[in-house]
């Protein structure tokens, strides 16, 4: 999936510098706190930790992360990670120079936001699944900003460094997207990981069968069926908790496993389109396209290089 990276963030003027490692701005806003990092300086190990829930997303350089006894794990642009209160986090930054600085933002939320929002989801919104309710998945920290969650952070960025009158009002108000858009992700991530999700939850099995049958032609009136749903309401739930249309997950996936088959030496782009039930060669290349940032046979070629 193509990585939809930030608008970039001003660096601080070299006198307004009070350090070269994590050199830091902040704007505070009723109920969240908005922090720009700056790193200038080749440093490993260090530490630093919020009260507050927070989201963080790279704009520049590289990172290398560790939280808690977890394995390091290189952070770039076009990413995200979340954090829980107080969690602490140790930061390498191998490559930062005054030519090629690291920079991020963490975004530090109020836990009443966050317990406000998921409440109203549980009670406006509930899942498909009696039983099932939306939460942070603190086990789903890391991973590819889409192109709602890339927009969403961007308006947040834009609306603390602009300061109007309206600003807490605003930030409220995308905040509580944010926060559903990446429980959205987490959710597409994570459904059907299990078999246990099959025998309980309708989407989990629906989600199950798209990945054992993507050379068919996957109708919505078929998936619904499947989940013993109208087919408006399945529609309706998907979207809901995962974040994508039905039809968009199936391309998606079907252009997943293109890319595995796309990695396979000897491997023909038309064999490829019509073992994943797509008609026509050009129409895959169009989507792949879309999805990827890059043609098919540019995508081939990255491996035939190696």
């Amino acid at each position: 999936m193509m990585q939809h990276k930030l608008n970039l963030v001003e660096l601080s003027k070299e006198a307004n510098l009070q350090t070269l490692v994590e050199n830091r701005t902040a704007y505070t806003l009723e109920r969240c706190e908005l922090n720009v990092f700056e790193t200038y300086s080749e440093s490993y190990k260090v530490p630093l930790s919020f009260s507050d829930f927070v989201i963080t997303s790279m704009l520049r350089g590289k990172k290398i992360m560790h939280l808690c006894d977890r394995q390091g794990f290189d952070y770039l642009p076009g990413e995200t990670v979340i954090v829980r209160p107080s969690q602490m986090m140790e930061i390498d930054f191998p490559e930062a120079s005054g030519q090629n600085p690291a920079q991020c933002i963490a975004l530090a939320i109020d836990n009443d936001q966050i317990k406000r929002t998921i409440r109203y989801l549980n009670e406006y919104f509930p899942k498909a699944t009696a039983g099932e309710e939306w939460s942070l998945n603190y086990e789903e920290y890391h991973f590819y900003n889409n192109e709602e969650i890339s927009f969403l952070i961007n308006k947040i960025i834009r609306i603390c460094a602009e300061g109007s009158k309206e600003k807490d009002v605003l930030a409220d108000l995308t905040l509580k997207e944010l926060l559903v858009r990446i429980m959205q992700t987490q959710s597409l991530k994570t459904i059907g990981r299990t078999g246990n999700d099959t025998n309980h939850n309708p989407l989990a099995y629906v989600i199950g069968y798209i990945r054992a049958n993507l050379s068919e032609k996957l109708s919505i009136h078929s998936l619904s069926s499947k989940a013993c749903m109208s087919k408006a309401t399945f529609y309706r739930l998907f979207k809901r908790e995962l974040g994508i249309s039905p039809n968009d997950f199936i391309l998606t996936e079907k252009i997943n496993r293109a890319k595995q088959l796309l990695a396979s030496p000897g491997s023909k782009i038309a064999a490829i389109s019509y073992e994943l039930g797509f008609s026509d060669a050009n129409y895959f290349i169009r989507v792949f396209k879309k999805l990827e940032g890059i043609t098919p046979g540019s995508y081939q070629l990255q491996f035939s290089a190696l």
